[in-house]
């Protein structure tokens, strides 16, 4: 009887976790000898050809408006936000998540007027959480220095919501961003990496990150010790009921003044996963809003 019960939920924490382990196999694969200095300086030039491309496809964007005669304004929805007026925007991913899988994300944003540049984190964010905030911190210099020194809105996906958090709270990111919105983050944590030690699997099959997520974790006990909106910042958190990587699915959310989302208590009928949120529509209209400062009045219909 017990078995019965409880093997749906274990094969949904199981294709979790499958989820989670298969980059771990990438990551062992043998990879041609590179010197330290090697591999950092190409990193870097990496880093610095992705922001540059990014640059120039916003500018493309932002001129073919000119061209057409339509203001920022015109991108947004009539009444519910105001225009985006050419602020940028990084989004940020999430554990094995690369750029590819955010260009949708990104593309909505820009078609809002937004100029949009996507952070992969550092080694798919396999490693360790404050080491890719230090990285991202370095990235956030750049992208303001490309936008003419304005602060910069981000919105965070799974494992990069605590990157990015961990850049605000502990290297004093703050007076960088304006608006912070969180995708799914496991911001206290998930029990899905706590299962993965029960099913004999080691500490998260060695992958550090996954470990730091695991609930009651050193990394997350610092993280959030203290006050979770730090700054002038405003905080939104947006989660899913059927979020298979975050388990219990409140572990998304913030304290202290953040506003947040449970996509189905305004849209019971709405089926989004973990991937999904940078994906539906219902979701994107929540980000839309929390960006222009609106009220938070999930569109259902969104597609």
């Amino acid at each position: 009887m017990l078995l019965r019960k409880i093997g749906p939920v274990l094969a949904a924490t199981l294709a979790a976790l499958a989820t989670l382990l298969v980059p771990s196999a990438a990551v062992a694969a043998p990879a041609p000898a590179e010197p330290p200095a090697a591999a950092v300086r190409t990193a870097t030039e990496r880093a610095a050809t992705a922001l540059a491309a990014a640059t120039r496809q916003n500018a493309a964007t932002q001129a073919a408006v000119t061209r057409s005669g339509a203001s920022p304004a015109d991108a947004a929805q009539a009444g519910t936000v105001q225009a985006a007026a050419g602020r940028p925007v990084i989004v940020v991913g999430g554990l094995s998540g690369i750029a590819t899988v955010y260009e949708p994300l990104a593309a909505r944003l820009r078609a809002d007027g937004y100029r949009v540049w996507i952070y992969q984190l550092p080694n798919l964010g396999l490693g360790d959480i404050p080491t890719s905030a230090r990285a991202f911190a370095t990235y956030v210099g750049q992208v303001r220095a490309a936008a003419g020194g304005s602060t910069v809105d981000v919105v965070a996906h799974s494992e990069g919501g605590l990157v990015s958090r961990y850049y605000l709270k502990r290297l004093g990111g703050t007076g960088a961003v304006g608006r912070y919105v969180s995708l799914g983050s496991p911001q206290y944590g998930t029990y899905v990496a706590n299962i993965v030690t029960f099913l004999g699997l080691g500490s998260c099959a060695g992958i550090v990150a996954c470990q730091q997520m695991t609930i009651g974790s050193a990394f997350l006990a610092d993280l959030n010790s203290g006050d979770d909106t730090p700054g002038s910042v405003r905080y939104t958190a947006v989660r899913t009921l059927q979020d298979e990587l975050v388990r219990p699915v409140g572990n998304a959310s913030l304290a202290d003044g953040a506003t947040n989302v449970l996509i189905q208590s305004a849209c019971p009928l709405r089926i989004v996963g973990h991937l999904g949120l940078v994906l539906d529509g219902t979701t994107y209209s929540v980000i839309r809003q929390a960006l222009a400062d609106a009220a938070i009045r999930p569109n259902c219909f969104a597609i």
